[in-house]
């Protein structure tokens, strides 16, 4: 069932009047509503419409955040045939916050890895609601090598609000795994095509998202800190979260501008989770070209291009 924000409480109301006097006519044929359902559909769809176009950041932190919105899952369901899921860190843990194996992408074998935080209240403690431990990052570490090692593409699926911050997490070393898989993601000599489908939150994002390529779904957001974090921080109160989103230019669209994101894919009116096909198809169009750039390159340029790549940011207006 879909689920409606705050700031779309008259498309819910629009949409709902329609669902209504759709039963109504379910129930008695002799009504004659098909003329006002379908003015109302179409208020509906304006009025969405209309919200979408100017989304404020908050807003667009509430729409990355949202719980019907596809995940890492759903993506490699779409995306990704005769998957096979890998697993373990080979030191201390299976981690299921970060999804891992390899696959094809069209026709061409990939390695896997991405965010996951779970569509029901099971999958979400599960996948700890997306937030590594310092297992999930070794094991995306050993799976990059493999991927390094057999000369396979990396596809990387960006969706957590940052690693875990518990204790457990700390005593294992999460600073120094997080470090490990920035590391290694510089250093393997295949193409590394990184997506933002959701939330990317600090170095737990950057652990699977120092790329040849960063794209963000139009409604995405990628920041060093959540917007909540931030307030918290500078004004002593997570009542600031709409100021803090703004400053802290997270948006897709801000991003691109800064040079920090590649290439932003498009969403459908109201979002990905209303439309998801469309989203993926999307997304396919957008990996196949850019993972058609990197043919033919050797491992080593396409390392140097990605370390031109970072060090080339905040360059812009500086020389």
């Amino acid at each position: 069932m879909l689920q409606y924000l705050d700031f779309e409480k008259t498309v819910a109301e629009l949409e709902g009047k329609a669902t209504e006097l759709q039963a109504l006519a379910g129930k008695d044929d002799s009504m004659d509503i098909e003329q006002e359902v379908e003015q109302l559909s179409a208020k509906a769809q304006k009025h969405l419409s209309d919200l979408y176009k100017k989304l404020t950041p908050w807003q667009k932190c509430q729409v990355a955040r949202h719980p019907n919105r596809p995940h890492t899952v759903d993506f490699v369901d779409a995306l990704i045939d005769d998957f096979m899921p890998l697993m373990g860190d080979r030191g201390f843990a299976e981690d299921s916050a970060i999804v891992a194996g390899m696959g094809r992408f069209e026709d061409r074998a990939v390695m896997v890895l991405g965010h996951e935080k779970g569509a029901d209240t099971a999958a979400r403690l599960k996948r700890n609601f997306g937030m590594s431990r310092p297992e999930g990052y070794r094991k995306a570490v050993r799976l990059m090598d493999m991927a390094d090692r057999f000369g396979l593409p990396v596809l990387t699926f960006i969706d957590t609000p940052g690693a875990y911050p518990g204790k457990g997490a700390e005593e294992r070393g999460q600073a120094e795994a997080i470090a490990r898989s920035t590391e290694k993601c510089l250093e393997i000599g295949v193409p590394l095509i990184s997506t933002v489908i959701g939330e990317g939150g600090s170095g737990g994002a950057i652990a699977l998202a120092t790329a040849n390529r960063v794209v963000m779904l139009e409604h995405s957001i990628y920041s060093v800190i959540s917007p909540e974090g931030c307030a918290s921080i500078l004004w002593k109160s997570q009542d600031k979260a709409q100021e803090a989103a703004a400053a802290l230019r997270l948006t897709a669209q801000d991003l691109l501008s800064l040079s920090v994101v590649d290439r932003i894919v498009p969403e459908p009116t109201g979002g990905a989770h209303r439309d998801p096909q469309t989203t993926f198809d999307e997304l396919r169009k957008t990996l196949m070209e850019m993972l058609e750039v990197f043919d033919g390159m050797s491992p080593d340029a396409i390392k140097a291009e990605r370390r031109e790549k970072f060090l080339a940011m905040g360059q812009k207006g500086l020389e």
